[in-house]
């Protein structure tokens, strides 16, 4: 398996000939701290790396898109820096495609063709995948060389196997019901590829940094998962509370209960969607504003800007603690809800009800 792994890796590295460190020559200017906390937060063609008194290193990212009017272009996005223009293309300065690649018309206008780009979150996002899945297979390879009656593991493994029981005896079992091995696997990977994606978040420096669950995009096709395991394995049940409830006839007559119900399918994913993306993106602005109140207050004097430097690193330490923990709890969630949906979803009063005969006669 590592074997094609390799491979895959390496073919990955052929299709990106153009992944190359660029410096480019530094100004002295005040800063932009709005520039920088919304080029942190957004999206990018380059990965940008640090920028010191040389000038400003990056990773440029390959560019792939198609153009109706000139077909197809690859090509690395330092091609693109500084508002240069290469093969007709640009990145839009300002205007309604503002940082996206758009082509000038014979008439004056720009269109945006269709982009396959390998952006700084897409990028981000395989990477962090890959370590996921590279977890995973550290923790499968110990346990496939041991037996159920070997002692327990220690180290990562241990670390591990705990969360991954912490989430399934506390969170899936209880919420999605006697189903509950079913939609595990599932689950088990939005809480994990959260987790490592929001800590990967917080890594101030390459490869960490990116805002992937910041992004909504991500967040959307998450709980675009969720919203399909929910209503394509919904039980019968399910969908005659939806359409048909148990309410008195009037309501149903004039189907108020269903329309709330119907409605109540988008805005259960829709929760899910934006309850991620605003804590993650808040957090890292937040981070990012007090970072940048050192220097913002530089040309203050040495006393006011040594005072808000101080207060400025006590409250990003604060912070950084507080985002370690909000970056569990937003995984957490986000599992905890989606497997509630689903057990709602799974819940068949018929099963239940011999039970709780059962258990009322015992009593």
């Amino acid at each position: 398996m590592m074997k094609g792994f390799i491979k895959i890796a390496w073919l990955f590295a052929l299709l990106i000939p153009a992944v190359t460190l660029h410096a480019e020559e530094s100004t002295e200017a005040e800063p932009d701290i709005k520039q920088i906390v919304l080029g942190h937060l957004g999206d990018s063609y380059e990965w940008h790396i640090a920028t010191t008194g040389h000038g400003e290193w990056s990773i440029p990212l390959p560019v792939i898109v198609h153009s109706p009017a000139s077909g197809w272009h690859l090509f690395s996005s330092a091609r693109l820096r500084e508002g240069s223009e290469y093969e007709g293309l640009r990145i839009a300065a300002e205007g309604e495609y503002a940082g996206k690649i758009v082509e000038r018309q014979e008439d004056g206008t720009d269109l945006r063709p269709l982009d396959l780009s390998l952006t700084k979150t897409a990028a981000a996002l395989l990477l962090n995948s890959a370590v996921v899945l590279c977890l995973v297979l550290v923790a499968a390879r110990w346990y496939r060389r041991h037996k159920a009656t070997d002692r327990a593991p220690k180290g990562f493994v241990g670390l591990f196997e705990m969360l991954v029981s912490g989430i399934l005896d506390s969170v899936i079992k209880p919420c999605v019901g006697p189903n509950y091995r079913k939609f595990a696997p599932y689950l088990l990977t939005a809480f994990f590829f959260i987790f490592v994606n929001n800590l990967m978040g917080l890594i101030p420096f390459f490869p960490g940094g990116a805002n992937v669950t910041g992004n909504i995009a991500v967040t959307f096709l998450l709980a675009l998962a969720t919203f399909l395991a929910v209503n394509l394995f919904g039980t019968k049940h399910y969908w005659k509370d939806i359409l048909w409830p148990d309410v008195p006839v009037w309501l149903k007559a004039f189907p108020l209960m269903p329309l709330i119900e119907f409605v109540g399918i988008f805005t259960k994913p829709f929760a899910l969607m934006i309850r991620l993306f605003a804590n993650m993106m808040a957090g890292h602005a937040v981070i990012l504003s007090l970072t940048c109140v050192i220097f913002a207050t530089a040309g203050m004097g040495a006393a006011i800007n040594g005072s808000m430097g101080a207060v400025s690193v006590l409250f990003s330490i604060f912070m950084y603690c507080l985002e370690l923990l909000v970056a569990f709890l937003q995984a957490y969630v986000f599992t905890m809800l989606s497997a509630v949906f689903i057990g709602l979803a799974q819940e068949n009063p018929e099963k239940h009800a011999p039970e709780q005969a059962g258990n009322t006669a015992n009593k």
